[in-house]
């Protein structure tokens, strides 16, 4: 089979390699479609600070049963099936109190350890996870981002009848603006500086999209919701502009959830966040329950996943698609491989 390896920043190979067997408790996975995320580009541009070269990318996928190992009674050949990343120790306390994605010694395919850009991929039936038959393989690829989209928002507990703000709108941006109107959210606004995102959040069903270049945050935020604000402000832009307006703005006693990841070391007013009693919380990836209920929000036409889908390259352009995202920043929202092809 063919397999996709950086070998270096900016660089891919694609070598010949033997087709694995699935072994007692695996399934072998015929790879139909990956996603591209940032934390990609990251391994790209060679700014990943836990991954080393050689490596086979991949973690965002959608793919159909190939074959069974032993023991396997719960999937069946054919069926169409996404795949949990994270590989864990199992023994170690978040592990032992089903808190696996805070695993000490976690591990994620595509970074630490190797990912599903193959044709086949064997993997733990445990971390397979089936899709409806009505869900394309498309969608069923962005699955994992909606997990973590499903993650943080319920990361505030439940949001039923709450007013919601996101600042950035990528594709987690609008991903996470969606799942909370999903999971009975009332309103919901989004913030970016770019129409074009902003116009695509909108496309998605966003209540309200603002650009912080245009309108003042403080001001949007009482102008859609009113003098009580929001309840729960997500980040997914990750910068200090964004989370110095989260501290800043937010309503007394209210929780900000840090949902992207920080470049750098953050430079944020903890004197504001301590004297307005803020709830600050974070969000790491997914568990199982989380692909599940991403599963459900997508099949239920909750959360559109195709208005956010920019282009499609075949497996071996794979290197194209990374030109392209770096090209088209602005516009591009999520990039898939269609490794069939």
């Amino acid at each position: 089979m063919l397999q996709q390896v950086m070998t270096e920043p900016g660089k891919i190979e694609f070598r010949e390699v033997p087709t694995p067997e699935p072994k007692e408790g695996e399934v072998l996975i015929k790879i139909m479609e990956i996603g591209v995320c940032g934390s990609d580009i990251h391994v790209y541009h060679g700014e990943h600070p836990f991954t080393s070269y050689p490596v086979t990318q991949g973690h965002e996928v959608s793919g159909l049963v190939e074959k069974l190992g032993a023991g396997v009674s719960e999937l069946s050949v054919g069926q169409k099936v996404t795949i949990q990343p994270q590989v864990v120790c199992g023994e170690c306390y978040p592990c032992r109190h089903g808190k696996y994605n805070l695993c000490e010694k976690l591990k994620v395919m595509g970074f630490q350890t190797t990912g599903v850009a193959s044709q086949y991929f064997a993997v733990d039936a445990e971390k397979v996870t089936p899709l409806s038959e009505s869900m394309s393989l498309e969608e069923g690829a962005m699955i994992e981002p909606l997990a973590v989209a499903v993650h943080a928002v319920r990361r505030a507990g439940d949001v039923t009848g709450q007013d919601i703000c996101v600042l950035g709108a990528g594709p987690i941006g609008i991903l996470v603006a969606q799942t909370a109107k999903g999971m009975g959210a009332k309103r919901v606004m989004i913030t970016d500086i770019s129409d074009i995102r902003l116009k695509k959040a909108a496309e998605c069903g966003v209540d309200f999209c603002v650009n912080t270049k245009e309108k003042d945050f403080g001001k949007a935020l009482t102008g859609n919701f009113g003098p009580d604000k929001a309840d729960v402000i997500y980040d997914c832009a990750g910068n200090d502009i964004t989370m110095g307006q989260a501290i800043q703005y937010a309503r007394k006693g209210s929780t900000i959830i840090l949902v992207a990841v920080f470049a750098g070391m953050a430079k944020v007013d903890l004197a504001v966040l301590n004297d307005h009693e803020l709830d600050l919380n974070t969000s790491m990836m997914y568990r199982t329950e989380d692909y599940q209920t991403a599963i459900e929000l997508a099949d239920s036409g909750k959360v559109q996943l195709k208005p956010l889908i920019s282009q499609r390259f075949p497996f071996r352009q794979y290197l194209d698609a990374y030109q392209y995202i770096d090209a088209n920043r602005e516009t591009t929202m999520k990039v898939l491989i269609d490794v069939q092809k």
